[in-house]
């Protein structure tokens, strides 16, 4: 380990290990600090299909194939969750773990965590038939009775993993219209609309509740446009509608909008020094590839600027 780092990163998403795969080649010193694994909600993606130069990849090893180009090319790497920032000044501070790491640049690409459906008791069935990743938690529910809450490319996503492996599966949508890419939309529609589906829709609905004793057993459902109820007798749940990102520790240090990171062209943030990329960041479109697009721009740059700031 380094005494002064020329980059810090935090964060082993692809945003975050392609940084310190480009910061490495620009010559840098690089530490990487994860909190769990690498490879961020990626590694949990069981087929991806739009990442290019693959017409299939599982998400898991495309994390490993990331995570060891990286370790190859001297990224330091720790696990441990971050517990401080010290941002200011020419030398920034990390604490992780309770051990302060020092360097002159760092890249903020700490991803974003599954949103909740926000009912009350939500917290309780989590693992006990509520899950956030069909891919961790899908195999549990064979040949049973599931409900998938979403209607963007996660969730059509579960939707088309899931289907071959259960009895019957609920989709469960605010909306008329998905938001899913149309390629996706598509290819759940033709499952829907095959002889014998176990797929139905429930759409302009939403979860009003989560009902069970020791384990999920049944939802109620509003028509958000009627304010009909109905209760749907389901062995598990499956959530996907959307991320948070993960800003919390960061505490009015840096400029967010609505959570999200505020970068300028070169993935600087408001402080000098300061760079984000991935998920975390404010745009308009969060997939691998802008993910990698911005881990290579932040790596870059936060490896100019070390360089500059040690003259």
């Amino acid at each position: 380990m380094q005494e002064i780092y020329d980059v810090i990163i935090i964060g082993g998403g692809p945003a975050g290990m392609t940084a310190g795969i480009y910061a490495t080649r620009a010559g840098a010193s690089v530490l990487l600090i994860e909190k769990a694994g690498v490879g961020g909600q990626v590694a949990i993606t069981g087929n991806i299909v739009n990442y290019p130069g693959f017409k299939s990849i599982d998400g898991f090893m495309l994390s490993q194939s990331m995570f060891e180009q990286a370790q190859g090319l001297g990224v330091d790497t720790i696990f441990a969750q971050v517990d401080l920032l010290k941002l200011e000044g020419n030398i920034k501070e990390v604490v992780a773990g309770g051990v302060t790491y020092k360097g002159y640049s760092v890249i903020l690409s700490m991803g974003a965590y599954s949103r909740g459906l926000g009912v009350k008791n939500e917290k309780d069935f989590i693992g006990k038939g509520l899950s956030y990743c069909a891919v961790c938690d899908g195999a549990f529910f064979k040949d049973k009775t599931v409900a998938v809450v979403g209607g963007g490319n996660t969730a059509l996503g579960d939707v088309v993993y899931l289907a071959p492996l259960v009895k019957k599966l609920y989709l469960i949508h605010r909306r008329q219209e998905f938001r899913a890419d149309q390629a996706t939309v598509n290819e759940v529609e033709n499952l829907i609309n095959k002889e014998n589906s176990n797929i139905i829709k429930k759409l302009d609905c939403v979860v009003d509740s989560i009902n069970g004793h020791d384990k999920v057993e049944s939802l109620t459902l509003r028509n958000v446009v009627s304010n009909v109820t109905e209760k749907i007798a389901v062995d598990g749940v499956f959530v996907a509608i959307g991320r948070n990102p993960n800003t919390e520790m960061l505490d009015g240090k840096i400029t967010l909008n609505n959570g999200y990171i505020v970068v300028k062209a070169n993935m600087e943030t408001n402080i000098s020094g300061v760079f984000a990329a991935g998920d975390i960041v404010d745009k308009n479109l969060r997939q691998i590839t802008t993910a990698v697009a911005d881990g290579a721009i932040a790596g870059t740059n936060s490896a100019m600027y070390a360089k500059k700031i040690k003259g």
